[in-house]
């Protein structure tokens, strides 16, 4: 299940083995927080181990038959165990545990997902996604955390929220946490006080920038000022650049649907739709076109031909003036 459905499923009641696995930190400590909440530890350095997979290999079947040892004082047991992706046979021995798991033990796996534990797919196992989430899903999330903190979040200011901590969940709670406080319990969280109290993330003031080298150039050059203010350098802004175009390349020239393209890509399938339109905006032909030319300034500037705001400068013109 995705991490935003796991709060509901634990007010189901808790199961015996977990694999909490994702690239989003904060939803892997939250997911491990509520399962250690709802397991009623009350004395941790009793009843909570911390296990590194690493140190299983070669000793799985003893230290299974030590997840069998009885709680003290707690009603439950915690055992935690920190990146381990069992191989075939490492798994026909822990099957059996968890086909019959000790009742005062709850076992909880906790992979990054570096690569992609086979556990996720296993009878017995309950499997928690904390992979990164799109825009809108956090957005959801969001708005249900204020929710649970006594605020009314519209809609468009959960996005807005998701948008300028660049869908970081922890920074995207801490911002919510924070709008509680000047808020007070019941107030309203509209744009304008995410817009007033929430500072925009330099990834998202990137994105704006990109965004605008489409479309504005007053719009364009505000935010670079802005961003050199902060210590924004030239070649940071043109790798931006060039990144964008790139993408913008890539989009328009791949077939398959949205989603399948942003599989591919490593992107959201909104924001292969979004870039799929900015291209045709743009036309295949002079989107290419300036990615090649913004590509080679970097190249040019790299080789020494170009000072970086020398390279900068005649993208801006590329852009802009054509």
């Amino acid at each position: 299940m995705k991490f935003v459905q796991f709060s509901k499923s634990l007010q189901e009641g808790l199961s015996p083995v977990y694999l909490v696995e994702g690239a989003e930190a904060y939803f892997r400590d939250s997911a491990v927080a509520q399962i250690r909440a709802a397991a009623g530890i009350s004395m941790p350095a009793l009843n909570e181990t911390r296990v590194e997979g690493e140190s299983l290999k070669g000793q799985l079947a003893p230290w299974i038959a030590r997840l069998h040892t009885a709680p003290f004082a707690d009603a439950r047991r915690l055992v935690r165990v920190y990146e381990f992706y069992p191989t075939e046979r490492e798994w026909e021995i822990l099957q059996g545990y968890v086909a019959k798991p000790c009742p005062t033990t709850v076992l909880v796996f906790v992979n990054t997902g570096a690569k992609k534990s086979e556990m996720r797919r296993k009878a017995g196992v309950v499997f928690v996604d904390c992979a990164k989430e799109s825009e809108e899903t956090l957005s959801r999330w969001i708005y249900s955390v204020a929710k649970r903190s006594n605020l009314t979040m519209d809609g468009d200011a959960a996005s807005m929220l998701a948008r300028y901590c660049n869908c970081d969940a922890a920074r995207m709670k801490k911002e919510t946490e924070k709008l509680a406080l000047l808020y007070g319990a019941g107030g309203r969280i509209d744009r304008a006080a995410v817009e007033e109290n929430v500072a925009k993330d330099v990834d998202y003031k990137i994105y704006e920038l990109t965004q605008a080298s489409t479309r504005n150039r007053g719009e364009f050059l505000e935010i670079l000022y802005d961003l050199m203010d902060k210590g924004f350098d030239e070649s940071a802004a043109l790798s931006a650049l060039v990144s964008y175009f790139r993408t913008l390349t890539e989009v328009s020239s791949m077939r398959g649907s949205d989603a399948a393209v942003g599989e591919a890509l490593g992107l959201n399938p909104y924001a292969v739709k979004k870039n799929r339109e900015t291209a045709a905006r743009l036309g295949a032909e002079r989107t290419a076109s300036l990615y090649t030319q913004l590509y080679a300034l970097g190249a040019d500037m790299r080789g020494g031909k170009y000072s970086k705001s020398g390279a900068l400068s005649a993208a801006i013109a590329k852009i802009f003036f054509g």
